[in-house]
């Protein structure tokens, strides 16, 4: 693992990785086991891309936690779902803090059980001091929702006279999103084989490299996430610009 950590260019770091956490039901299927049996195995791929990126120098690292439409899964996964959410906010709070890491969170939190809600805050208020390095939970998220939201504020600061159309331009509209905050996104990485976004960060991503693992999330290593950040490396952003333009 020290081998291909050393390969990274500490100089040429993404700043901003996302994670859409994907694959919990299908390796806890192969196992003959309940889909619940997955996202209680998936906290060590979590604790994995966490250390990954401390190690690294990643600055920010968002997990896709809780989808919007996770909502519509059977009750009985939505509990557990929310019952780990709990003990492990307990049991890692003290961790991070002493990592020095910054919890934020992002999303339609106030749908969140209100245990868990509690939680949650109590570990953003805990961590909000620390600098060494964010841990972003996009939880209850969907990001046309967040745009739909941002639409309806910028309306109605338009109809209330605070601002006018012409002063509605990408740095406005990225002050009405829930990311306000974060840096844009430079890698979105996701599990399990599929090849598509799910509604997450759909603004943030416009220029992120994607790459896409064909592992199942709780087999996530920490040498996964030192090779995405390899080939991101090797990768070329141009941001709409020629490569003569970039080279000069």
């Amino acid at each position: 693992m020290q081998e291909i950590l050393e390969k990274i260019d500490k100089n040429n770091l993404p700043k901003h990785v996302a994670i859409i956490m994907d694959g919990n039901g299908r390796w806890a299927k192969s196992r003959g086991e309940e889909r619940t049996f997955g996202h209680k195995n998936a906290i060590s791929a979590v604790r994995n891309a966490i250390s990954a990126c401390d190690k690294a120098g990643v600055e920010y690292l968002t997990l896709y936690t809780f989808s919007t439409e996770n909502w519509n899964r059977p009750n009985d996964e939505v509990d557990t779902l929310m019952s780990l959410l709990s003990e492990t906010l307990l049991k890692e709070a003290a961790e991070l803090f002493s990592k020095g890491v910054r919890l934020h969170v992002i999303g339609e939190v106030e749908k969140l059980p209100t245990l868990v809600r509690e939680q949650l805050l109590n570990v953003v208020e805990l961590t909000k001091e620390n600098s060494k390095g964010n841990l972003v939970l996009a939880l209850s998220y969907g990001s046309q929702r967040e745009i739909l939201n941002a639409v309806k504020e910028i309306a109605q600061e338009v109809k209330e006279g605070k601002i006018s159309p012409e002063d509605i331009d990408e740095t406005l509209f990225e002050n009405h999103l829930y990311t306000k905050d974060l840096p844009p996104v430079d890698l979105l990485i996701r599990t399990s084989g599929e090849v598509r976004i799910s509604n997450f960060l759909l603004w943030q991503i416009a220029y992120a490299e994607l790459q896409f693992l064909d592992i199942f999330w709780p087999d996530f290593q920490e040498e996964h996430l030192y090779q995405c950040i390899i080939n991101y490396q090797n990768k070329e952003r141009r941001f709409g610009k020629t490569s003569e333009q970039i080279t000069n």
